[in-house]
């Protein structure tokens, strides 16, 4: 999978399905799973480091977690966020994480939002970057937004978003994410623009869909919005092993002569 292949499947009508990662061990799980592409997301601020929203990440911390996939799953497609405000304070601080994302091992970056930064996602894309969008809730923008709320509700602002996705488009990005945005925007959308729409929360008539890799394997049974579906309950599983474990060692019958050398 490239950045090529996205407008590619959005032509021959074909879905594409991304998740997050954020480590090395989750990332050899995914390496070899049928997953087309893997995104570095800044909300590893909030899934591996307990913050309330993703405006703590920053572009070190964004590297340190990159190098770490991309060690893991070094065939899949990379795409890593470009934390808050690093695209915002001129092109010199932007090309700037843009090359440190790039020599972590990212093949890509996404950056939130279109207004404002045309100017910056083109002098990516003709750097050589591929460069991915990101309408509707950007959670980088939740105190201006007023929480994580839908987007894109009333007739005014879904007409603002297809022109968003269209200013994208003209951007030169190859794909765009569109979270928490009502199914009927998400596929005007859809149909609209000429790249990949990747949902979230938007619906079923986007050309891809992407969840967090913690979300989707049921590791937060205290964040459960309505746009997830758990496929697993992994909280219960890892409690079931550490328990199996704890109970094993504390009765004796852990190690055995299976796990003991002579």
């Amino acid at each position: 999978m490239n950045a090529l292949d996205f407008r590619r499947r959005k032509n021959d009508g074909k879905k594409i399905s991304m998740t997050t990662c954020y480590d090395y061990w989750s990332a050899r799980i995914l390496s070899d799973t049928a997953i087309d592409a893997i995104i570095v997301g800044d909300s590893a601020a909030m899934v591996m480091h307990g913050h309330p929203s993703t405006l703590p990440a920053t572009t070190d911390l964004m590297v340190l977690h990159t190098e770490a996939v991309a060690r893991g799953a070094p065939e899949k497609f990379l795409i890593a966020d470009m934390p808050f405000l690093s695209f915002r304070k001129g092109l010199k601080p932007a090309m700037d994480t843009v090359e440190a994302l790039i020599h972590a091992g990212a093949n890509a970056v996404k950056l939130e939002g279109i207004d404002g930064i045309e100017d910056v996602v083109e002098r990516i894309v003709l750097a050589g970057v591929p460069v991915m969008g990101h309408l509707g809730l950007t959670p980088q923008a939740v105190n201006r937004l007023g929480g994580f709320k839908l987007q894109g509700v009333s007739k005014e602002s879904a007409a603002q978003l297809t022109d968003q996705a269209k200013r994208v488009v003209d951007a030169g990005c190859f794909s765009m994410v569109l979270e928490c945005v009502p199914i009927d925007t998400a596929r005007q959308i859809t149909a609209t623009v000429s790249i990949p729409t990747i949902g979230i929360g938007a619906g079923p008539h986007c050309d891809g869909q992407v969840l967090v890799l913690h979300d989707l394997v049921g590791f937060n049974r205290d964040f459960q919005p309505k746009f997830v579906k758990a496929y697993e309950d992994g909280f219960d599983l890892v409690q079931r092993a550490v328990n199996a474990f704890d109970r094993e060692t504390k009765e004796g019958s852990f190690p055995t002569d299976a796990q003991t050398y002579g």
